[in-house]
């Protein structure tokens, strides 16, 4: 019933629902005919279907064979759940699970599912945040140039809570773009110890003259060290059947600075850092880019190939971020400082409005600096990353009243924290008794229909939410690849959701009377769940959860 560490898992539970009928029907059902529901209101009937539409694809006339209902409902193996009943009806094969019996075999073991699920280790990833290079202040960046940023530091969150050694590239020396980072709870290496020197530019600069594709002919721009010429280096690469799918042919002479040279050097002394600590690991180079700049990368991308042919991995992607725009009427473009300044401006005066001023206080302060950083995270990454962003830079899009917004996720696990401040209160002034061991509680008086949902939903499947993002596809062919980097954001905003509906519907914090007790332990500790969970998501994209809002 459980995998080996524990776990129920859906993936699991898919796989086995569908190796009952490959068993019955042999190959012919070797494709997924069942899934797993979401919506509130097929889950008050069922929790997994198998449509008749598919059905008939497996059975002459969608006809089930009998035995097939039974063998479900018999299913017993690593990582399914307690399955009630599974029937057929006109809509397909049908699956409830035993309730009570999920409730308690999760309940009675949160961290196994609120907590990142390390992988296997041994594996390193780079990576490199093109906009940071050759950082000259916050002026030289556009709003797609943060938002390729935020997503660097995304995935850097989220591949570290499962294990993986994460290098992050460049090296950020510019003081201005630090303290900016750090308000957006970004914490950029500096390393300048460990920065490229200028033996290693003057290095790549003798590999160039001994390179067939470089001409140093003297050109009318300052700074250009060589011309290369790359359509005939990717030429004579596809006639050795080496492997260089993907890039742009339009490619051909690329003009060489200093600059360029000084991206690939520090490219390569963080790669260097990733082999001599770990000799014979396998990582790869993923270059973040905003769109503008991707034609570009691919050319620093060849030229590292071609001044260091033993030392760069043979793993490069590139993961392009789409392009963010502002609506048209705005009289000018919006810099990253006046739109972290709107966004903060809107956020201290929807406080005020709430609360009155408080600008004395420094933890509000502090609150509304991370309030700050999570409405910008999440208009930043709740888009997949390959898609335009274009920017609502109206208050009414970050409020905590928002359902899409990332103040609406901080505030509403605010509200778990203020629900467990109050039960200690009343605890130590004796109106609650002391919190029962989670072996000791009932869980069939959770009945209501958002626990279910928030235990299916969002408890239940959540680190394979995070295996999304996780599966970088570093050894597929071509140099693009793109990763589900708004899985995460769009997970929080749907358990908020799903959390404040419930929140607002049922009083979980009952009147002392001992009858009750049972029942809203049982809701606290799927309380504890839901705080456990929103916890890890958050840390993932670098947010502290708050105690107030």
């Amino acid at each position: 019933m459980e995998t080996a560490d524990g776990r129920l898992s859906v993936s699991k539970t898919l796989s086995a629902l569908n190796g009952v009928l490959a068993g019955k029907v042999g190959d012919g059902a070797r494709g997924a005919v069942w899934f797993k529901e979401s919506s509130s209101r097929n889950l008050r009937s069922r929790d997994f279907l198998a449509p008749q539409a598919a059905l008939r694809a497996v059975f002459a006339d969608g006809q089930v064979l009998d035995g097939i209902a039974g063998s479900v409902s018999l299913l017993k193996c690593s990582g399914v759940p307690p399955i009630q009943s599974c029937q057929k009806g006109s809509t397909g094969l049908t699956v409830q699970l035993d309730r009570p019996a999920v409730f308690a075999e999760i309940l009675k073991a949160i961290p196994l599912y609120a907590k990142p699920l390390p992988i296997t280790p041994g594996h390193s990833i780079v990576l490199n945040c093109v906009p940071l290079h050759g950082c000259k202040g916050l002026n030289s960046f556009s709003l797609s140039h943060l938002r390729a940023i935020l997503v660097t530091d995304h995935l850097s969150g989220i591949l570290q809570a499962q294990g993986v050694d994460v290098r992050l590239a460049p090296f950020l020396a510019d003081e201005e773009t630090q303290r900016f980072l750090r308000q957006l709870q970004i914490e950029w290496p500096s390393g300048l110890e460990m920065s490229p020197t200028s033996e290693d530019v003057l290095a790549m600069k003798d590999a160039l003259r001994q390179c067939p594709h470089a001409t140093f002919a003297e050109t009318d721009q300052e700074g250009v060290v060589c011309k290369l010429h790359l359509r005939g280096f990717l030429g004579n690469q596809q006639q050795q059947q080496e492997s260089l799918e993907g890039y742009d042919p339009n490619l051909d002479v690329f003009l060489v600075t200093e600059e360029k040279l000084l991206h690939v050097a520090e490219l390569q002394s963080v790669t260097s850092q990733c082999a001599a600590l770990a000799p014979g690991s396998c990582y790869g180079v993923v270059h973040v880019v905003s769109h503008e700049e991707a034609f570009q990368q691919q050319k620093v991308d060849l030229l590292w190939r071609l001044v260091a042919p033993q030392a760069p991995p043979a793993l490069q992607k590139h993961l392009v971020c789409g392009p963010v725009k502002v609506p048209a009427a705005a009289a000018s473009p919006v810099s990253v400082l006046q739109y972290f300044q709107l966004r903060h401006s809107q956020m201290y005066e929807a406080s005020v409005l709430k609360y009155g001023d408080l600008s004395q206080d420094e933890a509000w302060t502090e609150t509304i600096g991370v309030l700050t950083s999570a409405a910008i995270r999440f208009e930043m990454l709740s888009t997949a990353h390959w898609n335009k962003i274009l920017l609502d830079l109206e208050e009414a899009s970050i409020s905590t009243k928002g359902t899409k917004s990332g103040a609406f996720v901080m505030y509403n696990c605010a509200r778990l924290a203020t629900l467990f401040e109050m039960y200690r209160r009343e605890a130590e002034r004796g109106v609650y008794p002391a919190f029962p061991l989670p072996s000791e509680l009932d869980y069939s008086s959770l009945r209501e229909e958002g626990e279910w949902l928030l235990l299916f939903n969002s408890i239940l499947p959540f680190q394979e939410v995070l295996s999304q993002v996780i599966q970088l596809p570093i050894s597929s062919s071509g140099i693009r690849i793109t990763a589900s980097t708004e899985a995460v954001c769009k997970f929080l905003i749907q358990l908020s959701m799903d959390f404040s509906s419930y929140y607002n519907r049922v009083h979980i914090l009952g009147e002392p009377r001992p009858h009750l007790f049972i029942q809203m332990f049982s809701r606290l500790q799927l309380m504890r769940a839901v705080r456990e969970v929103f916890h890890s998501a958050l840390m993932t994209l670098h947010l502290p959860p708050l105690n107030q809002i």
